[in-house]
């Protein structure tokens, strides 16, 4: 599978999107723990319909979410990429870095092996001048990434697709600028 590659870190291959990926991706949306910080879970419709909303932005944009691997043995671990954000956050024509992966793989460093991989993508190969990413502030988890990776806290939002008085409402913004 190297060769679908798009670019790769120590331990992780990044590519597009395969049918095989399908129902490995369904199974981690429908998982609570997985989904703790976002307004709910995903039916197996919904999982694939983001999988059509993710690629019909590598075909707009030639970038997005890429499908990541383990390289050692090929396991689907989740997605981790670049999506232009697509409501207001306080930026115009921002590009959001951000991931979700499978549980069996946190606290093993993957999440910002493979921000770090994509960061330099996004800079190296995309030109891109700056990177945002965002999380409810109740997600430590994921804001520790943030920070792990480089990127610096640059204020707060209410989320405009979270229902008002909900604890994910309130997010945490950071930002990384190309060296």
């Amino acid at each position: 599978m190297e060769n679908d590659y798009v670019f790769e870190s120590e331990r992780l291959g990044f590519r597009r999107w395969q049918a095989s990926d399908y129902a490995p991706f369904a199974a981690l949306n429908a998982n609570p723990d997985v989904m703790e910080f976002f307004p709910n879970t995903l039916s197996r419709g919904e999982s694939d319909a983001l999988i059509g909303r993710i690629e019909a932005h590598f075909e707009e944009k030639g970038s997005g979410l890429w499908a990541v691997e383990r390289k050692q043995d090929g396991a689907f671990i989740g997605f981790i990429g670049l999506l232009d954000v697509n409501f207001d956050i306080g930026i115009e024509e921002a590009t959001e870095i951000g991931w979700r992966l499978d549980r069996p793989f946190w606290k093993k460093g993957y999440a910002a092996e493979g921000a770090k991989a994509c960061l330099a993508y996004a800079f190296n190969d995309l030109g891109k001048k700056e990177i945002y990413s965002f999380t409810a502030t109740i997600n430590t988890p994921s804001e520790t990434v943030m920070k792990r990776i480089g990127m610096e806290k640059a204020g707060e939002f209410e989320h405009p697709r979270v229902a008002e008085g909900s604890p994910l409402r309130k997010h945490v913004l950071y930002v990384i600028k190309n060296p």
